[in-house]
């Protein structure tokens, strides 16, 4: 996915099959997009998106044990974590500061979510945050529904880009640009080992009666699976149903359902009204389970600078 300029001229042609394959691994290889077609849906690119989809359904199969739905559980919640504090609160938004190794490790962790690169990533959400839900918002589910705004907009080859002039911030550092680049490789490995600890665990460990393939489908593909959908909620269903304390321009909302399910990104109303703080439930009530994580990794000494709600944002509060 090479970086561009929205605005550019696009060429007509359209590319060759092996180039386009070639993007779900490398997404910096050469592009020609024709222009009648960058916001309809690539479904060659698309495809080991759907793939992992259908892939559930192996659960069928492989059938299913205590330690398998252990380990989907866990990398449910580290992944969560590192999209929500990380991809989202630092990335898109710099709330806090960290070492350079604990922004790269917190990168690898987000990139094996299946949700590209954290370049890719934060440039797209810094541009929904100045043009949410106006026609040139991505995915506002106003403007182009529900379905598009949960799981169509990032399929078509103008949503494929990531626009460096968005994050140039993030893209001094090399090491992030190439994992932005390569951001499949992650996911991959990620697969492999889990594919591995199972065929480990079935030899050593019988008792626990899972396999290679158990470990595979449910610790990488429903997890995984699980995890996107709950994080696209926060664009389709966060602009849908919920509070609204503060009065933005735009359609965001508080929903706690959406909190306990994100770790505190359904108080999607606070934040909007305010994104530069490193905590979205801006009330003690407000169950906020990444500004907890943050809270201990700062006492840690693993961030800091974590970023408060100011006074004058709690006043404006309707209530």
């Amino acid at each position: 996915m090479a970086s561009s300029n929205p605005t550019a001229t696009l060429p007509t042609a359209r590319p060759n099959l092996a180039v386009r394959v070639r993007r779900w691994f490398d997404s910096a290889a050469a592009e020609e997009v024709d222009a009648s077609r960058e916001d309809r849906i690539d479904w060659l690119r698309a495809a080991p998106f759907v793939a992992l989809h259908v892939a559930c359904v192996c659960v069928i199969w492989v059938g299913v044990s205590p330690i398998a739905l252990i380990v989907a559980g866990v990398l449910y919640a580290v992944r969560m974590f590192a999209l929500t504090g990380f991809y989202h609160r630092y990335f898109s938004h710099r709330t806090f500061q960290v070492s350079r190794t604990v922004q790269f490790v917190f990168a690898v962790i987000g990139a094996s979510c299946v949700q590209r690169g954290p370049l890719w990533w934060a440039a797209h959400h810094r541009h929904h945050h100045r043009v949410t839900d106006t026609p040139d918002d991505p995915h506002s589910p106003k403007i182009h529904g529900f379905l598009w705004s949960h799981i169509g907009w990032f399929l078509t080859p103008r949503n494929f880009r990531t626009d460096l002039s968005r994050v140039p911030d993030l893209a001094k550092f090399p090491e992030l640009r190439w994992l932005d680049r390569y951001d499949t490789l992650v996911p991959v490995l990620l697969a492999a080992a889990l594919f591995g600890l199972g065929v480990l665990l079935q030899r050593v460990a019988p008792g626990l009666h899972t396999s290679g393939a158990q470990m595979l489908v449910w610790g990488f593909v429903v997890s995984t699976i699980v995890l996107f959908h709950a994080t696209v909620t926060i664009n389709s269903l966060a602009h849908r149903f919920g509070s609204r304390r503060y009065d933005t321009k735009d359609d965001s909302r508080n929903n706690l359902w959406l909190a306990l399910l994100t770790f505190g990104e359904g108080w999607h109303n606070n934040h909007h009204f305010f994104p530069g703080s490193s905590r979205q439930g801006f009330r003690w009530w407000e169950v906020d389970l990444t500004w907890y994580g943050l809270k201990a990794m700062s006492a840690l000494g693993l961030v800091r600078g974590l970023k408060p709600v100011p006074a004058w944002v709690l006043q404006r509060a309707r209530s």
